[in-house]
């Protein structure tokens, strides 16, 4: 098994599938996010989130977070997942699963790389809502 996996998906994203790929072996933890999209903002009903990367970049982007997670907090193996195009309503965004010997270590890089992927993935995101669209600011 790899110490990484990436994956970017089109359609939807499967925790539990994606989970299934993590390397595990010597591992005492598995930390999981997975993040969806809310059906309301400031109050107005979200109808779905859109989601616009650069196709090319994007994977490389995850795989670089990834590998420098693996690096920073000593952790066993990383998968990450994030949907492009149209995201409903409590449907995943972004998956990110960390196996690592000791939990500490693994909260900490599943929170990094969350972090990371907002601020250095190559991704848009539109806000559709009841009141009209939003680009919303910055990358992730």
């Amino acid at each position: 098994m790899s110490k990484v996996t990436v994956v970017v998906e089109p359609e939807k994203i499967d925790s539990e599938s994606l989970r299934k790929l993590l390397d595990i072996k010597g591992c005492g933890s598995i930390i999981s996010f997975v993040g969806l999209t809310r059906g309301e903002a400031d109050g107005v009903e979200v109808e779905r989130l859109e989601f616009d990367a650069w196709e090319e970049k994007l994977p490389s982007a995850l795989q670089s977070i990834s590998l420098d997670a693996l690096e920073k907090f000593g952790v066993n193996s990383v998968v990450i997942a994030h949907r492009t195009g149209s995201v409903e309503p409590e449907e995943p965004i972004v998956c990110i699963h960390v196996g690592s010997v000791h939990r500490s270590e693994g909260f900490e890089a599943c929170s990094w790389l969350i972090d990371e992927l907002k601020r250095q993935a190559p991704l848009w995101k539109k806000e559709v809502r009841a009141d009209g669209a939003i680009w919303k600011p910055g990358l992730g």
